[in-house]
């Protein structure tokens, strides 16, 4: 059996490492472009990526001794996986490895929009002393609605078990996963209740866009939005428009329907969406920590093993 594996992205070490440990040969390529790779795949019995780019019916066909792809991530969105297992190729990813990354990041941001940190640093910057305008809000006692219970989603209620909040849960595809730190509920007890609604969710056919006018129309109270899933999993004008009357109180942001510069500039909500003091921008970075980096390639390769 061919035994090599294509690294066509900024991987750690440590998963060429281990592979070439199982036995495999690793081609360590991050800067080989899709043009490349579609030269080249069909020598290898694996590919190993992040997002660079599409793992699709082309490079899979292309991809004649392929047996198994490999995303260093959570999402597989770049990844046709329908029509890889279809042709018997094994999908492998490792949302194990950043969700603790994850939720950390959501709740920095969280604590930052509650307390007014981003607002009060640049006053302060520029010579604004205000107490009173920058008086935050206590997260205790307040109810944390969670969209998706995974790996991400878990972690989240986990980060939250000790701020004394009530975290509900919906997740259309599972049931009975009420736990310590979360209590399962409906789509209703959500849109009734929810004062933070954070997103934890894969990006498909189905929840692409799920967050628009009409779901917001829906709650009862002005909430708080979080999304470090998929940025196109959430219609950002509806956010624009929320903050403006009111339906939602801030956002905290880590993915963006349309990501880096100089796309991103050109849409007609990003003046606004940036220039509002009530929401906090991250560069699609809350699973990527230092420590993650390292843990998604060591989760990757426990996997590798089962291959």
């Amino acid at each position: 059996m061919n035994k090599k594996i294509l690294i066509a992205d900024d991987l750690h070490p440590a998963f060429k490492e281990a592979a070439e440990k199982l036995g495999y040969e690793s081609h360590d390529m991050p800067h080989i472009s899709r043009a490349e790779a579609l030269d080249i795949i069909g020598d290898y019995s694996g590919i190993a990526i992040r997002t660079k780019f599409l793992i699709d019916k082309e490079l899979i066909d292309a991809g004649v001794n392929l047996k198994f792809i490999a995303r260093a991530g959570a999402g597989m969105d770049n990844v046709d996986e329908e029509y890889a297992q279809s042709k018997g190729i094994v999908c492998i990813n490792a949302p194990e490895g950043n969700r603790d990354a994850v939720g950390e990041h959501v709740m920095g941001m969280l604590l930052n929009l509650l307390n007014n940190l981003r607002n009060g640093d640049q006053e302060i910057r520029n010579g604004i002393w205000d107490r009173e305008k920058n008086r935050g809000w206590e997260l205790k006692g307040k109810t944390v609605a969670i969209i998706g219970y995974g790996n991400n989603g878990k972690s989240l209620a986990q980060k939250l078990s000790g701020f004394e909040v009530n975290v509900i849960a919906y997740d259309k595809y599972k049931t009975g996963f009420s736990d310590l730190y979360v209590a399962e509920v409906s789509m209703e007890q959500i849109v009734k209740h929810a004062d933070v609604l954070s997103f934890h969710i894969p990006l498909t056919r189905e929840t692409r866009q799920l967050f628009n006018e009409e779901y917001l129309f829906h709650f009862k109270k002005p909430i708080i939005v979080l999304n470090a899933s998929r940025g196109e999993i959430v219609n950002t004008q509806t956010i624009v428009d929320g903050l403006r009357n009111g339906k939602i109180s801030a956002a905290g942001l880590d993915v963006l329907e349309v990501e880096k510069f100089p796309a991103l500039s050109e849409q007609p909500w990003f003046n606004e969406l940036k220039a509002n003091n009530k929401v906090i921008l991250s560069p699609h970075v809350a699973g990527w920590s230092v420590e993650s980096y390292r843990k998604i390639s060591e989760v990757l390769v426990e996997k590798l093993k089962l291959i």
